[in-house]
């Protein structure tokens, strides 16, 4: 990439020391005007100290963006994620993940604005996010150019990347200054911690590294029971109060945090191919999660239900990837977005001690029928001698193996 080509770039910029050096990098390195982008998905930190950074380091107001996009996090990336199940390699929520195609999209949007050559971020070589930043980007706006200072720069240590900062003028906070135990990742669905104290996967996890939950074992002694409504797959209220999605998401981690729920301690198969061990924290989305399956449980036919389970692995993988905007990942949202037609009712969930534990779904349109199930005269609902013929049926094909010595 030429540096005579770019002009302007929008830089997804946080206010924190990396991509403040970022920011001054590209002024020096490419003689360019920087726009700046910084995204409040619910991350529970200040920006207007962003804003300020920015202004002290040159970039005129009308080229900082500070931009509120909670709502939009969590009805059009997170809830329709969660109608699907999703957990990457079983477990991972997918709480970085699926933050980053919407950081992407704005930043395309204000790149178009701005009348921007270049978009950049602050993801390192080695990582996820760089692969889901450009892959969103490029599905966006094929033709954008994409600068990953990480990539290009040789400010391989926090050692260099503070004396860079220092040599421009750019203030380095006094926490900044000595190795961070480790790095973190902050949104309205989770936290994720990564690094240093963490790279030893045989260690367990310091106390200290937990900063949205309270440790399982001082949670309360006594039980909490709510309720949640679903709509269509998506929740709507909470103890019968109706939510905004993230009102409703904000508000299950306040309840999330008292109970000590959402903690995972995974390793992890990175996309880049090397496996990470990292901490995450999910409080409300644990909790939602296992409420949206138990709707899932009376509403859902059978078939429907069984078929969801199988394509959910490949449906995470391309949220952990970056392909949120691909084709098949649209493929794959139309079928499930069908499925939650009749997913709707309320779900009571017990919070005690690290677990959410549904307790109780009850649905207007729910499939389960007590008449057909009840260990009591079932009225003739359902007659048993039926089961007959479907178990010869069923045996018939293991019948013919085992008659020629197959078994």
């Amino acid at each position: 990439m030429s540096h005579s080509d770019i002009n302007k770039v929008v830089l997804a910029y946080s206010g924190g020391l990396d991509t403040s050096v970022i920011l001054k990098w590209l002024q020096v390195t490419y003689d360019c005007e920087v726009v700046t982008f910084t995204a409040d998905l619910g991350q529970g930190e200040e920006l207007e100290p962003a804003r300020k950074k920015a202004q002290m380091m040159g970039v005129p107001d009308k080229h900082i963006f500070i931009d509120d996009l909670r709502e939009e996090f969590v009805r059009d990336f997170v809830f329709p994620m969660m109608r699907a199940n999703a957990r990457y390699e079983g477990d991972y929520l997918l709480g970085t993940s699926i933050a980053r195609p919407l950081i992407s999209k704005r930043l395309i949007e204000i790149a178009r604005e701005t009348g921007a050559d270049a978009i950049a971020h602050g993801a390192t070589g080695k990582g996820n996010d760089q692969v889901r930043f450009e892959l969103s980007a490029y599905a966006l706006a094929p033709d954008i150019k994409v600068i990953a200072p990480w990539r290009e720069w040789d400010l391989n240590s926090r050692t260099a990347l503070i004396a860079w900062a220092e040599q421009h003028q750019i203030p380095v906070p006094k926490d900044k200054r000595g190795e961070s135990p480790f790095s973190t990742d902050a949104n309205l669905l989770h936290t994720s911690s990564e690094g240093k104290v963490l790279e030893d996967p045989w260690e367990e996890t310091p106390d200290y590294v937990y900063s949205r939950t309270v440790n399982p074992e001082d949670a309360p002694d006594t039980p909490e029971y709510i309720t949640i409504d679903f709509e269509k797959g998506d929740g709507v209220a909470l103890n019968g109060t109706s939510m905004s999605p993230a009102e409703l998401l904000a508000a299950l981690n306040e309840l999330g945090r008292t109970h000590g729920i959402g903690r995972l301690d995974l390793v992890e198969n990175r996309f880049v191919g090397m496996k990470s061990r990292g901490m995450y924290e999910t409080p409300g989305g644990e909790i939602y999660a296992r409420a949206h399956r138990g709707m899932e449980q009376i509403t859902l036919d059978r078939g429907a239900a069984h078929l969801k389970d199988e394509l959910m692995p490949r449906y995470a993988e391309l949220i952990y990837n970056g392909f949120w905007f691909s084709p098949e990942r649209e493929m794959l949202q139309a079928a499930i977005d069908h499925s939650q037609a009749n997913v709707s009712g309320t779900v009571r969930l017990k919070l005690y001690k690290g677990n959410a534990d549904v307790v109780g779904r009850k649905s207007p349109v729910s499939l389960y029928s007590e008449r057909h199930v009840t260990f009591e005269d079932d009225a003739g609902a359902y007659d048993q001698a039926d089961a007959a013929g479907f178990i010869k049926l069923n045996a018939l094909r293991l019948r013919l193996l085992a008659g020629q010595g197959k078994r």
